[in-house]
């Protein structure tokens, strides 16, 4: 059986994600949960996406506005194109989507099953079960329009859906994951995600097991003496209220620019020294790959982190807009050179992997320990000054937004001094730059 894992909470926004980032959010989704499985396996995979902190990270990493809703509806999407082609491969399936797509969730899960040999009909009845108990069992005035279902050839799944209240121009998210639940309505939840509103009708939760027979009861003995007994006993045990007990929650702010009070800059400098430290020089020729230089290396680390971090690493999800920008300009514009690089880096040591060579993939999971163990040290620039920096050079990065493509600043250097600064000044205050991406 299945239990809630977790929730979200985020300012909801509108817009469309732009086919050239829709494209590489794609790629680079399905290549990051390939290092994930080769490494953990699938169900470790089910686990993070029922965490609401790792899949804002996750979102983060790939360019989509760090702290909005959008990103559930990006990365649902970018999954079930990428990881479709896949299937077979790692034995992962994504359906449902938002809107009309989240209603062919059942027939997709039917589909699937008779493919592969799990029970699609009986996963059908999930997929619906989940959602009639987000939609009525739990009344927080969110209006479910996104329903992903995420499973196995195992038949483990995850479920990620989201609700809008349009009122409060807020999304809530909520997390399933097929282990541990004995009960789709005793606290089922993995981890529910969204802004405290008040009081809520919680039909899920444990002690609402009482409530949940009355209402049987009176749907066997409907009458107006039972019904003004039953109304009675609501409003003397509502002075009474109790302590509910906590799931995962992400609750993230309103404002678009990523400040420095959204991230933890210990890590963010054990990030940058780690890719000072590790590249470009020793890092590519561990990889092999030619032409990579300090700036793919710091998107590396990033990504890194998101692939092997452990789930305390992931409580400033902003912190991984650092790696490759954000559509709107927030943090700012996204690298697509760097972004390609960074796809291409992981592709060949994904491919190296499957063939049982490990070399490159490994090389990348020492990236993380790094930036972990000199974060206890490290010192680097002030937030503010990283952001500009990478403001500055960020045509030099093929830096794009909805709004087109990045220009040169005032502050941006030209000549020799591109080389130099483009890449170095960011990564850690005593680094050297390096010319290439």
């Amino acid at each position: 059986m299945a239990q809630r894992s977790g929730s979200a909470n985020l300012p909801l926004h509108g817009g469309r994600v732009p086919a050239w980032l829709g494209e590489r959010m794609t790629r680079l989704g399905a290549v990051m949960t390939q290092a994930i499985v080769h490494h953990y396996g699938r169900h470790e995979y089910l686990r993070r996406l029922s965490n609401p902190f790792w899949f804002q990270s996750f979102g983060a990493v790939m360019g989509m506005d760090w702290h909005s809703s959008g990103i559930t509806t990006s990365v649902i999407g970018s999954l079930k194109r990428g990881l479709a082609p896949l299937s077979g491969e790692l034995g992962i399936h994504v359906c449902g989507g938002r809107g009309k797509h989240s209603r062919q969730t059942p027939q997709e899960l039917i589909l699937a099953g008779d493919r592969v040999g799990f029970d699609g009909a009986a996963l059908a009845s999930t997929s619906k079960l989940v959602a009639k108990v987000d939609s009525a069992a739990v009344q927080d005035g969110f209006d479910l329009y996104l329903h992903g279902f995420i499973v196995t050839d195992d038949g483990d799944w995850v479920v990620v859906q989201q609700g809008m209240n349009e009122a409060s121009r807020q999304a809530r998210r909520y997390h399933w994951l097929s282990e541990g639940l004995t009960s789709f309505v005793d606290a089922p939840h993995a981890a529910i995600d969204g802004h405290g509103g008040g009081s809520i009708v919680n039909l899920a939760d444990r002690r609402a097991d009482t409530s949940r027979d009355a209402q049987i009861g009176l749907l066997r003995d409907l009458g107006p003496d039972r019904l003004a007994r039953e109304c009675a006993a609501i409003q003397r045990s509502a002075a009474a209220p109790v302590a509910q007990g906590m799931l995962p929650h992400l609750d993230l702010p309103d404002h678009h620019d990523v400040r420095a009070e959204d991230v933890v800059l210990r890590r963010l400098h054990g990030t940058l020294a780690a890719a000072a430290e590790a590249g470009p020089k020793d890092f590519t020729e561990l990889l092999m790959v030619p032409g990579v230089g300090a700036r793919t290396v710091r998107s590396l680390a990033f990504v890194a982190e998101v692939i092997h971090g452990a789930p305390c690493r992931f409580s400033d999800p902003a912190r991984y807009s650092l790696a490759h920008g954000g559509k709107d300009g927030h943090p700012y514009p996204v690298p697509t050179r760097v972004y390609d690089e960074t796809i291409r880096v992981l592709k060949t040591a994904v491919a190296n992997a499957s063939l049982g060579y490990d070399e490159k993939l490994d090389a990348i999971r020492r990236l993380d320990a790094q930036a972990r163990t000199l974060e206890r040290t490290a010192t680097g620039p002030s937030f503010d000054r990283h952001l500009a920096d990478e403001r500055a050079y960020s045509h030099l990065y093929g830096g794009r937004t909805v709004m087109g493509w990045a220009s040169p600043s005032a502050d941006a250097p030209s000549g020799r001094e591109q080389g130099d600064a483009g890449a170095g000044r960011a990564a850690v205050a005593s680094s050297r730059g390096d010319p290439r991406l």
